[in-house]
Parts: C-alpha cells; sequence; structure tokens
C-alpha cells in the first residue's frame, strides 16, 4: 500500500522529480506479492527497477534527475530500505543509474544501445538437413562439468524449484503407495490432463481433457504431429533461425526444411508464409507460436490469427512449439494458435521441461481432431509416461504453488536478461547485433560477417564456458557468425566475468 506524504514535504529536497514520481505512481501502484505467507522480496526490487525504468522510457525521468533517496522510495512504496537497496544496485549494474558520493542516485544519460540481429533473406528452396553429426559434437562439450553452461538452455536452473516438487512428491508416494510407482494411463494421468485443460480454458481454448496426450517432453508430442501430418520427402516449414532440436527430428524423419526468416521483435510476417505456401509444396509447419528460440521474438495476435487462417485455407497444418509460452516478459501471455483454429489443423505441443522440472520429462500435445491417433503413436512410441512425475505435476498445479512459481521464475528471467544485455553490451564490440527477447531464457548475437560461432565455441570451451553456435539453428550455414547465450542460470560474478571474456574472444573477430 502506498504511503500518502504531503508533497510538499518531499519537495523540498528535489522537487520535480518527486512530484514526477508522485504522479506516475498514482497511475501504477506497485503491487506486493505473497508467497506461502511471506513477502517475496524477489518480486518487490524487480518492481523497483521496472519502476525506474518505466519512468525513464516514459520521459517522466529525464537523464542527469537525482531519483528518491532509498529512505523516501521506502516509505512510499511502505517497502523496506534493504529492498529498494537492492533494487538500485541492480540499476546500477545495468548502467541506468549511478551513485555520486555524498548526493545520491541520479539517472545516466542513455547509454548507445546495440541494434538487434537483420532478418535474413528468405529460402528459394526446401532443404535435407545434415546437423545431426555436428549436434552429437556439440552436445558432448556443452554437458562438461566444470563448464559454465551458457549453451544449455534449462530455465528453471535460474530458481530451482526441486524442493516444491520435492515436497509433492513425497506426498503422491505417501497417499498412493506403490500405485504411484506403476504403469499409468496411455494417453496420460486424468488429473494432469485436466488441470492442463484448465490452464488452457484461462486462456480461451475450450480443451477438453480427452484432447489432451501425455508424452515423453514436447520432443516426443512434437515427434507425434510430425508423424501425424506428414511423411518421409515432405517438406516442413520452420522459423529461421531454428531450434535445432526441431531440425534435427526433422531429419531423422526423413523429411526436408523450408526455412522462413523471422524479425527479431515481431516474429514471422505473413506475407513471408503467403510467399512460402504459395512457392513450395508444404506439408506442415513447425511454428514457435509465442516466444521463439533462439531469437525471443513474440508473435503478434493479429499475425498469428492471420497465420492459422492462411494454413488453413490450404489444409496445411500447423504444429505450434509453445514450450516458453509461460515464459513471456510482456503485460500478458501470448494466445496458443489452438485458439484461432477453425479446421483442427493445429496441433499444440507443450512440455514442463522450461516451466518446472526437465529431468521429469513430461510434456503434451492438444489436438481436438487428432488426439485419438496421437494416443495411437503415442503407444507405439513409448507406451507411457512416468505415472509418478505426472502426479507430482498435477498436485503441484493443484497446490497452486506452480503458478506462484512461473511468475517469479518471468521475474528472474527478465532481470538475468537486463544484467546479460548490459554485460555484452559494454564487453563485446559496437557492432555487434543482439537480440531483445520478450521471454524466454537466451540471447542471439550477431558477431561480424567473418566471425566463425564454432570456433569461438572451441575457444570459450578451452576458458570453462560452454555456448551454442548459430550454425546448428539453419541446415544452410546461415548463422556461422551467429551465437546463443542463455541467462537461464543463477546470476554471479562467475557469469559476469565469463561475458567479458566472451568479448574480448569477439573483437578478435573485428
Amino acid at each position: 500500500m502506498l504511503a500518502i506524504f504531503p508533497v510538499i514535504q518531499l519537495a523540498m529536497i528535489d522537487p520535480i522529480c518527486i512530484l514526477n514520481i508522485y504522479s506516475f505512481l498514482k497511475k501504477r501502484p506497485i503491487q506486493m506479492e505473497f508467497s506461502a505467507g511471506q513477502p517475496s522480496e524477489r518480486f518487490l526490487y524487480h518492481q523497483v527497477v521496472d519502476l525506474i525504468s518505466d519512468m525513464q522510457q516514459k520521459g517522466t525521468l529525464r537523464p542527469g534527475d537525482r531519483i528518491p533517496s532509498l529512505r523516501q522510495l521506502a516509505e512510499r512504496l511502505d517497502i523496506s530500505v534493504p529492498t529498494v537497496k537492492q533494487g538500485y544496485l541492480e540499476l546500477e549494474r545495468l548502467g541506468l543509474v549511478e551513485a555520486r558520493p555524498k548526493s545520491g542516485y541520479f539517472l545516466r544519460a542513455s547509454q548507445a544501445r546495440m541494434n538487434t540481429p537483420r532478418k535474413p533473406r528468405q529460402s528459394t528452396r526446401a532443404v535435407p538437413v545434415g546437423r545431426q553429426e555436428m549436434i552429437e559434437q556439440v552436445h558432448a562439450n556443452v554437458h562438461q562439468h566444470n563448464a559454465l553452461p551458457l549453451a544449455i538452455c534449462n530455465p528453471v536452473s535460474a530458481l530451482p524449484p526441486h524442493k516444491a516438487l520435492a515436497r509433492n512428491m513425497r506426498r503422491v508416494i505417501s497417499l498412493a503407495n506403490e500405485q504411484a510407482l506403476g504403469y499409468g494411463p496411455l494417453n496420460g494421468f486424468l488429473p494432469l490432463r485436466r488441470q492442463l485443460a484448465f490452464r488452457y480454458l484461462d486462456l480461451g481454448v475450450q480443451a477438453d481433457p480427452e484432447q489432451l496426450v501425455i508424452t515423453n517432453g514436447a520432443q516426443e508430442a512434437l515427434t507425434i504431429a510430425l508423424l501425424l501430418l506428414a511423411k518421409p520427402g515432405d517438406v516442413i516449414a520452420v522459423e529461421s533461425p531454428c531450434y535445432f532440436g526441431i531440425l534435427e527430428l526433422i531429419e531423422s524423419l526423413g523429411m526436408l526444411v523450408y526455412e522462413i526468416p523471422i524479425c527479431p521483435d515481431d516474429g514471422l510476417c505473413v506475407d513471408d508464409v503467403k510467399r512460402a505456401i504459395n512457392t513450395q509444396p508444404i506439408k506442415a509447419c513447425i511454428f514457435s507460436t509465442s516466444i521463439t528460440n533462439p531469437l525471443g521474438a513474440m508473435l503478434t495476435e493479429t499475425n498469428k490469427q492471420a497465420i492459422v487462417a492462411l494454413l488453413e485455407s490450404r489444409d496445411i497444418g500447423l504444429i505450434e512449439d509453445d514450450v516458453y509460452g509461460d515464459l513471456y516478459f510482456g503485460e500478458r501471455r501470448g494466445l496458443p494458435a489452438q485458439i484461432y483454429a477453425k479446421k483442427g489443423l493445429v496441433i499444440t505441443c507443450s512440455s514442463f521441461s522450461k516451466t518446472a522440472a526437465p529431468s521429469h520429462r513430461i510434456g503434451w500435445l492438444l489436438s481436438p481432431r487428432f488426439a485419438a491417433q496421437a494416443a495411437r503413436l503415442k503407444r507405439a512410441l513409448s507406451c507411457t509416461s512416468s505415472l509418478l512425475n505426472q502426479w507430482t505435476l498435477s498436485e503441484y498445479m493443484a497446490s497452486g504453488e506452480y503458478e506462484r512459481y512461473i511468475r517469479h521464475l518471468r521475474d528472474v528471467l527478465k532481470i538475468n536478461m537486463q544484467r546479460m544485455k548490459a554485460k555484452v553490451e559494454s564487453a563485446f564490440p559496437n557492432q555487434t547485433r543482439v537480440s531483445s527477447p520478450h521471454g524466454g531464457a537466451v540471447l542471439w548475437l550477431e558477431l561480424a560477417r567473418k566471425a566463425d560461432g564454432a570456433q569461438l565455441f572451441q575457444h570459450a570451451l578451452e576458458q570453462g564456458i560452454s555456448i551454442m553456435p548459430g550454425t546448428l539453428f539453419s541446415p544452410t550455414d546461415k548463422y556461422r557468425h551467429c551465437i546463443r547465450l542463455s541467462y537461464g542460470v543463477p546470476w554471479t560474478e562467475e557469469v559476469e566475468l565469463a561475458i567479458e571474456r566472451l568479448g574480448r574472444l569477439a573483437w578478435e573477430y573485428w
């Protein structure tokens, strides 16, 4: 709750600044969040950061303005001085404010920011994929125990929920005994499917639990979806750059890839999709309809609806990879493309791997039209998924803990993204281009044209850092000069030093 103080009392210190902040806070009060009866200090200090950042972007605070003292803002927001201090230290880390001895904190002049990556050219033809050998080589190295894992996109490692999951698993074992260790239903544990249906209902999707099939991670869901819609030799349209796991899956099924370029901010362009289906024999598409990997772009709802309508008008199936949908940084989540489907040609694939428990390997497929066929393919591929893990996640969701955790995880990932961007912009050459993700857990860096991401990958490993070379994200080597970095890690001084070392390596290409 905001404490209301006479404006004249505060204005004795910095009248213009205080009046601006008073007016701004009336329109945008900070909300306090509670978890298990305790206030979330992490959430509160993030909101201090967001408050000052918003005021800078909207011009309420101008470069050189003094921002409120720790005590002033603590009293006005009814939070502790250490919480405000934590927020101001974070603002310093991000290069937004500076502390002046005996004077307080001041908004810094805007710093030069790096441009976002260029939109690639549209492909002229579909091509076979040949990335498995390279992916195997990279995977053999990125999991070295002594390497800082900036290559691995594991968002939950930034805020591990292991205690809550362990508590729920113990409860399940206590209540269900040996039943929880047996085989589960072929299409998945019904209470978990109900919980997922409830979440989709909140997003406006009328999902029946019988239309959901539980899978071993999103990768199995994507495999089933591809087998439902295409056969070997068919052309599959993907975003470019595209998550290499999807490229490897298409390669293993003997299908061809057609790359459609995406904008770093807005995702797919309707005209590019229209051009693709007019010139190529596309059988199905795999698109990240909310948050893309590796660019972190967010498809607008207008474009999403138009793309679904366009594809369904040609009877082309859309497989939406929605694993990052809940990890958005804006005001609201992107809606699943499923909501716009009229013919049932959209198949939604997602999992808990990026939002709760990678090792549980619990994903799902949602399809009102293809659910029965999907269940048969699931039975043929792996029979069933871990009942204990499904039951645990069902209890986790039903308790409300999962939803609270996701909110806090988004908070942590957003501040990690801001920290990593700030370090990249200070350590890498100014000509470097870096993405501005709308969510997810990775940054995409475009280096000098003569740079070799695979070579940089090897040099970084020698210094105890794993990164992901950009060449894996296309079957045509168009991202040879790019790299992907994950900020889904616990943020430490070691991470900051690693980015500085990577920056020094990048300078060698300029």
